[in-house]
């Protein structure tokens, strides 16, 4: 933290003096949005605010926000050690995405290693126009280095986002590569709806769910968006949110061009989201919804929310299976690839 950096409570400011329960926090805002970002874990967005509306879109879970140096898990399973520490938001997930996956020896739990990673920060540009902060972390498995530069203009509701991946090895290697992007009340309601480019389709992968599971879209097949098959043969519509209580699922989208984009809109309310990216990099968009009908461990019935996650593979079952699928990103010794996408928060 540089003491003597000139302060501002005008246009577009940076705030780097916070902590959040014991966590290292940047808070960036202009006139319009507010972005609150955990440095201390993971880089995780837990507000993304449009202050005109006093609108926050990021879910929050009902356990909130808490510390990982303050609470040890009892199980030693990977899934709930990542869970246990879940807050909803927005993570970065990198070198594997999903379940527990192993990998030239190294063991990932739950959506890889970054997400709870303490990251490095620099402010690259302070002033009343522009304001950017660059976030670099190296994770403790694999020999890569990511980095990632958030920038925000006046006036704009907009924040771009720049990332680069660096293999700092000679040995060519595999990775998973997503933005878990969660979004729940207020915002989120039924009958909001998802707007996506034309002929996209979606993939209902049967590794995801047991058959004796309740799911909404017949597994093992394509479907196109947004009218999909259910099991008993009737065809719903995924891209309007249902009512409280329908089952959970997940599926995954492809097809999208050099820039894949969506949009959330609660017409209600009168806002919506709108998310683009780099789709070259991240081909799918992983489609994750949480209704209130999972009654045990760990939502009990408690939420209603989604996750719209650019990812570079799928499914949600860790590194190995992208590996045998073809959907692994690779990057060779030595090498840089880049991403880029923005979120934008809008009134309709």
């Amino acid at each position: 933290m540089n003491y003597f950096r000139k302060q501002r409570n005008y246009g577009c400011r940076i705030h780097d003096q916070y902590t959040y329960m014991g966590m290292k926090t940047i808070v960036m805002e202009n006139e319009r949005i507010r972005l609150s970002v955990l440095v201390d874990k993971g880089t995780e967005i837990f507000e993304f605010l449009l202050k005109s509306r006093d609108l926050d879109f990021m879910w929050l879970t009902d356990n909130g926000i808490h510390n990982p140096n303050r609470y040890l898990p009892t199980s030693p399973d990977s899934q709930s050690t990542y869970i246990d520490y879940y807050i909803g938001g927005w993570q970065e997930i990198f070198p594997n995405g999903g379940v527990s996956s192993s990998y030239m020896g190294a063991q990932f739990g739950q959506h890889g290693e970054v997400a709870h990673m303490p990251w490095d920060y620099i402010i690259e540009t302070d002033t009343p126009e522009m304001i950017s902060v660059k976030f670099t972390v190296k994770p403790k498995k694999v020999p890569f280095e990511l980095s990632k530069i958030f920038t925000l203009c006046a006036n704009s509701t907009k924040v771009t986002i720049k990332e680069e991946v660096r293999n700092l090895s000679e040995v060519s290697l595999h990775y998973m590569w997503g933005q878990h992007m969660a979004l729940g009340k207020p915002f989120l309601q039924p009958d909001c709806k998802i707007s996506l480019p034309e002929n996209i389709e979606v993939i209902a992968d049967i590794l995801d769910f047991p058959e004796d599971k309740t799911v909404r879209v017949k597994r093992g097949i394509t479907h196109q968006w947004p009218l999909v098959e259910e099991p008993s043969g009737d065809m719903t519509d995924l891209s309007i949110l249902p009512s409280q209580g329908t089952p959970s699922e997940i599926v995954y989208l492809t097809g999208f061009n050099e820039t894949g984009w969506y949009q959330v809109e609660n017409n209600k309310l009168g806002a919506a989201m709108r998310v683009e990216w780099d789709a070259r990099v991240m081909p799918y968009l992983w489609y994750w919804q949480e209704f209130g009908h999972t009654s045990g461990y760990p939502w009990y019935g408690r939420h209603y929310n989604i996750g719209l996650e650019p990812f570079s593979s799928y499914p949600t079952h860790g590194l190995a299976e992208a590996i045998r699928n073809g959907t692994a990103n690779l990057i060779h010794g030595e090498e840089t690839q880049t991403f880029t996408m923005s979120a934008a928060l809008l009134e309709i």
